[in-house]
């Protein structure tokens, strides 16, 4: 009779693996559920988010190097499509404005810009432009970036979807 009560109704080792199914259930009810394939970020603020949530939006950038000022917008479209609107003001006060347009998307890391409209023309098929950024959020309403290519560090504030050059 011992010998019927471990093998489990005459077969054979089927207890034990009855014993290791239940375990192993025990042991993965207490995991988290599966990732939403996105993940947050934690900025070093303690800020967390989802940055493809985040990054569609209005997005202002200024900068001044050697006398020369620089002011972007940037819209980034839930559709990921960008505008880019740049003014840019030499030393001797001329300024000169310039509207880019393509598309965009991030890889859960880098935000990536393929412009397929330079100024209303559109770029040569041999040197299509590219910007890849690596990015961090300290808060929804602001990113920072890293291009590791060329070494340039940006800075992005969301602004008004109205707000101009």
């Amino acid at each position: 009779m011992t010998s019927e009560r471990s093998t489990f109704r005459g077969r054979p080792g089927l207890s034990v693996w009855l014993a290791a199914v239940l375990a192993a259930g025990a042991i993965l009810s207490t995991c988290e559920g599966p990732a939403s394939g996105v993940e947050e970020v934690v900025s070093a603020s303690g800020f967390v988010g989802d940055p493809v949530k985040l990054l569609p939006g209005t997005w202002l950038r200024e900068a001044k190097a050697e006398g020369v000022t620089t002011r972007r917008i940037l819209t980034l479209g839930a559709d990921h499509r960008f505008r880019e609107a740049v003014r840019v003001i030499d030393a001797a006060g001329r300024s000169a404005e310039y509207v880019h347009e393509g598309t965009w998307l991030y890889d859960g890391t880098n935000l990536k810009r393929k412009y397929t409209s330079m100024n209303g023309r559109p770029p040569s098929r041999l040197n299509l432009p590219f910007a890849t950024f690596q990015i961090t959020f300290d808060s929804p309403r602001q990113f920072r970036g890293v291009d590791h290519i060329h070494g340039n560090e940006i800075e992005y504030h969301r602004v008004a979807p109205d707000t101009q050059l």
